[in-house]
């Protein structure tokens, strides 16, 4: 029997690679899910390392600090990128800089590392710059007015519930072994920073 199966085991092999090197329709910006714009702009935010692993570090860092520190996060961070987004959708459209990404990684995630002692002011002033710059770009590059408006709001609704989830798990986290591995998430998101920052400065250097 298992000799059976480790002979159709090459057979499976070409099957996965044969689909992963099937050519897909690629979006510049916001993802068209096929089921509306509320859901393209969550699948948007889901689909984009560059907003999701910030939003997540916030949470953990947010998480570790305490249940008051996790609830400002949850309603100041989500309020900000709406903001900063409807900003955006008036402006031109603009491209993130990966330099600047590397950086929101580096921050975000060092703090996590750390622990850092942040009052509950300076984890309210992280969330709203975050949220605004993040929403700005989310907003200008996402085109039409109408429709874009509209995956906004859903984008903004992956963020609060991403928030909620993250720093909910993390609050209740009592085991310095568990607290532990929250902060080597953040050393994970340091690291990617730190691959991001040199491969947008390669060509510079």
């Amino acid at each position: 029997m298992r000799a059976a199966s480790k002979s159709w085991l090459p057979i499976y092999a070409i099957a996965v690679f044969m689909v992963a090197m099937c050519p897909a329709p690629a979006e510049a910006h916001l993802v068209s899910s096929g089921m509306g714009p509320i859901y393209d702009g969550l699948t948007h935010f889901l689909m984009s390392p560059e907003d999701l692993v910030p939003v997540l570090a916030l949470a953990l860092l947010a998480g570790l600090r305490g249940s008051a520190y996790g609830r400002r996060a949850l309603f100041v961070l989500p309020a900000a990128w709406l903001m900063g987004g409807l900003a955006g959708l008036a402006a031109a459209t603009v491209n993130a800089n990966a330099v600047q990404t590397a950086i929101t990684f580096l921050l975000l995630g060092g703090l996590v590392v750390m622990d850092a002692r942040l009052s509950v002011r300076a984890t309210t002033a992280l969330a709203a710059l975050l949220g605004l710059y993040h929403g700005y770009l989310n907003g200008a590059g996402m085109g039409q007015a109408g429709a874009a408006s509209v995956a906004l709001l859903g984008l903004v609704f992956a963020v609060f519930v991403l928030v909620a989830l993250a720093a909910a798990l993390v609050v209740q986290l009592q085991a310095a072994w568990a607290r532990i591995a929250v902060r080597v998430v953040g050393s994970w998101i340091v690291a990617s920073g730190l691959l991001m920052l040199g491969w947008s400065l390669r060509g510079k250097l």
